[in-house]
């Protein structure tokens, strides 16, 4: 089976082409696969997509008309595929579950951290030779309460993470995680984890339901001077919302290493070019914001895990038929 791997980077190349059998004909293209590069998978019985690559209705109808009967994700989110369409049409869909939790529940700790010690700030500061503390001070996170939005797999590793801080840990879910009950962290309405949060993290999928959980009308819930995370997936924060919240105080800090509009930014090298994004553009303009390029899981462990996991999604479809994490409509339900 030829295999066209689409947003390949030199990293993907590397740990695909370790983790693949004798075999495989794997073909990687940096372009990203929209309805203008889906030729590109002319005569493939899969293609690999990873998140920011458009699995609309359109794309897949052109993909199944190719024969492409498999879309193997190198990543754990799939909102980006139009499952219904998928299922209609007869497509399998499967991802990576779980790549490595340890590696974005660190990013969102080493966010809090920076944001919080303001990192970022001093070591610009001391480059150019400045040393004055004015404008860094911090806050110390023991005591302080951490609200934790979707408490699987990454949520209960990050509250492993912040327990051993001493901070205090209240999460949201519409199923508890033993683990996290075992820690200490206390399930609340999602009221009640806005309003009483110092510091927010979100790390929960991104479904119709959580779509803009933090937008315009929910503001006026969140704790004055809260700290903002969100790791999961762009689209949960409102980012015109997030805007308004930093100019009036609402929002004391944000972290983000995702973007609701991220797609044609992410994984690129715009340093030479003028950022087209006015929304992202005035985001940058805060001194209390801190934005990574959806880098939370990107660790040597990771990638092995997903080459790994992707490599046998396809092995597995390839000699049963099946994918061993295919994902169905099924999966789309399901408010946090």
């Amino acid at each position: 089976m030829r295999i066209v791997v689409y947003s390949a980077k030199p990293y993907d190349r590397q740990f695909l082409d370790a983790a693949a059998r004798s075999g495989m004909r794997i073909q990687y293209c940096e372009a990203r696969l929209s309805l203008e590069t889906v030729a590109l998978a002319e005569g493939a019985g899969a293609i690999c997509a990873f998140v920011n690559d458009d699995l609309s209705r359109p794309v897949l109808e052109r993909l199944t008309e190719m024969g492409v009967q498999l879309v193997a994700l190198r990543c754990a989110g799939f909102n980006q595929v139009d499952l219904v369409a998928a299922e209609k049409l007869g497509l399998t869909i499967a991802r990576v579950p779980a790549y490595s939790p340890y590696a974005v529940a660190e990013h969102t700790m080493a966010l809090i951290l920076s944001l919080n010690r303001k990192i970022h700030r001093a070591y610009n500061r001391v480059r150019e030779g400045n040393f004055a503390l004015d404008g860094l001070l911090g806050f110390d996170l023991h005591g302080k309460t951490i609200g934790i939005v979707g408490t699987g797999k990454i949520g209960a590793i990050f509250a492993r993470i912040a327990s051993g801080f001493g901070c205090r840990l209240i999460g949201h879910d519409l199923q508890p995680n033993p683990d996290c009950e075992a820690l200490g962290v206390a399930y609340v309405t999602r009221e009640e984890l806005f309003r009483t949060s110092d510091i927010l993290t979100l790390m929960c999928p991104l479904t119709p339901e959580t779509r803009h959980l933090i937008r315009k009308e929910t503001l006026p819930l969140l704790k004055k001077g809260v700290m903002l995370i969100n790791t999961s997936r762009g689209a949960i924060i409102d980012t015109r919302a997030a805007i308004t919240g930093l100019k009036d105080g609402r929002i004391g800090s944000l972290g983000i290493d995702v973007y609701e509009e991220e797609a044609d930014l992410f994984f690129e090298d715009l340093s030479n070019d003028v950022l087209r994004d006015d929304v992202f553009a005035r985001l940058l303009t805060f001194p209390n914001v801190l934005v990574t390029g959806h880098q939370g899981f990107f660790t040597e462990e990771a990638l092995k895990n997903i080459a790994d996991t992707t490599i046998g999604n396809i092995e597995s479809f390839i000699s049963t038929g099946k994918a061993l994490h295919a994902v169905s409509t099924e999966q789309l339900a399901g408010p946090v």
